[in-house]
């Protein structure tokens, strides 16, 4: 008996290294085009124009880098990016949540009917609308607002099937219970549900951000002048005609510098992202 046991144990810390082992190796294969993109970043474009081999070894400079801060507007972008992409991530997380509430808790008249009409959004491609949108946009004078990049966003059937999901994944329970302590229904939705969907809103809140700091195609339309540029746009705008030949490590480093903020902010709410994760594969 003991023998079968040790042959078990050993088998499965075998299996257990060969899992290890496959996972590094992913790891390694999915973070090579990110070290390739920060070495690219690093080296001289006029060396790299000589010769690629060069990003292996040194030297490597942050010229790049100093050349997209020595753009005056940069950080006017970046303030742009951060009022859009952080005003845009609260208003879906409010809306969602609310809607995501009413449509796992209340009962009310086409309940159903209109969450599968919230669902079909998501068959619903932004270009089939984009003629219509920028008609009314410009109708109502709302290009070159901050609320003319935020509101589009808005529509998220994704968040509001999300929230409702998680919402009834909450034992019924504990409404029951706060009602009898007398509790109105806003008091048991922000007292006793929200702060239990916290994971999921904060990976409702990650996409979100991602989603809006990397958009491109909205704001190149709707933020025609300089001073409303996003981010992305801003970067995009200081490329030349070349720069996939002459500008290679200017353009890399460009897609770091846009990219980094994304990076800081999974790093401090990856937690919530994977016990959101997890917990919808255990449901």
């Amino acid at each position: 008996m003991s023998s079968m046991s040790s042959g078990r144990i050993v088998g499965r810390s075998t299996g257990d290294r060969i899992i290890l082992v496959l996972v590094i190796a992913l790891a390694l294969i999915m973070m090579a085009p990110i070290a390739w993109i920060i070495a690219l970043s690093l080296k001289d474009n006029k060396e790299l124009m000589t010769d690629m081999n060069s990003v292996f070894h040194a030297p490597y400079t942050i010229n790049n880098y100093v050349n997209i801060l020595a753009t005056s507007s940069v950080f006017r972008w970046i303030l742009n990016s951060v009022i859009v992409s952080g005003g845009l991530t609260i208003m879906t997380l409010v809306l969602s949540s609310l809607a995501g509430y009413g449509f796992a808790r209340l009962s009310f008249p086409f309940r159903n009917t209109l969450f599968v009409i919230v669902l079909l959004g998501l068959a619903v491609p932004e270009q089939a609308v984009l003629i219509a949108r920028h008609q009314l946009f410009s109708w109502l004078k709302f290009h070159n607002t901050y609320h003319g990049l935020i509101l589009p966003g808005l529509a998220a059937p994704f968040g509001v099937f999300l929230m409702t999901q998680y919402f009834r994944a909450i034992p019924k329970e504990l409404d029951e219970a706060a009602l009898l302590d007398n509790a109105s229904r806003f008091k048991i939705f922000w007292k006793v549900l929200l702060p239990l969907t916290i994971p999921a809103q904060a990976t409702l809140g990650i996409f979100t951000f991602l989603s809006s700091w990397n958009d491109y195609f909205w704001p190149l339309i709707s933020g025609t002048k300089k001073e409303m540029y996003t981010l992305t746009i801003g970067i995009a705008s200081t490329q030349t005609n070349f720069a996939q030949s002459e500008g290679l490590g200017f353009l890399m480093s460009q897609a770091v510098f846009a990219g980094a903020p994304i990076l800081i902010l999974y790093l401090f709410f990856q937690k919530y992202i994977v016990t959101a994760v997890s917990g919808a594969a255990v449901r």
